[in-house]
């Protein structure tokens, strides 16, 4: 029987290294996530990495993540329409996408619910916070619910 722990992908999208190393590090201190995590630093790096062609094992439609984490301010396109495209998309739009994002404007919250958004999540500026946070959405995504394939 193969993991699928260990199978799992979490493409992070955000431009923040800090910030990305904090919810990585926040995931792997989980002790139970065996998969890997991507990074992509710009919108329209995640739109090729999800959208690139090929196949084998090592090809990007072999590694479609199992969990999108997706910041809203991006440089160039935006987490919004980085949204838009993937569920817009017949080959991710079942992927899971939480934003996890530093702004509260209901704008802002409405506008990723109507584009298709699992779930959205301000970013807690405290640490201990932040890998609570983190720990409970990689708990859900990828223990608990049961996810498309």
């Amino acid at each position: 029987m193969i993991d699928a722990a260990k199978n799992r992908v979490i493409l992070i999208v955000e431009d923040n290294i800090d910030d990305f190393e904090a919810v990585e590090s926040a995931i792997l201190n989980t002790g139970n996530f065996a998969g890997l995590i991507k990074r992509c630093a710009s919108g329209q790096e995640a739109l090729d990495i999800l959208t690139a062609a090929g196949t084998g094992p090592h090809s990007a439609a072999a590694q479609q993540p199992s969990l999108i984490i997706l910041d809203l301010n991006l440089p160039g396109l935006t987490g919004l329409e980085v949204l838009e495209r993937i569920k817009s998309d017949g080959r991710l739009q079942m992927t899971p996408v939480v934003v996890m994002t530093s702004s509260t404007d209901q704008r802002d919250i409405n506008a990723c619910y109507r584009a298709g958004a699992n779930a959205y999540l301000q970013k807690p500026m405290e640490l201990d916070r932040l890998f609570s946070s983190v720990s409970r959405l990689t708990a859900f995504w990828l223990d608990t619910a049961i996810l498309a394939v």
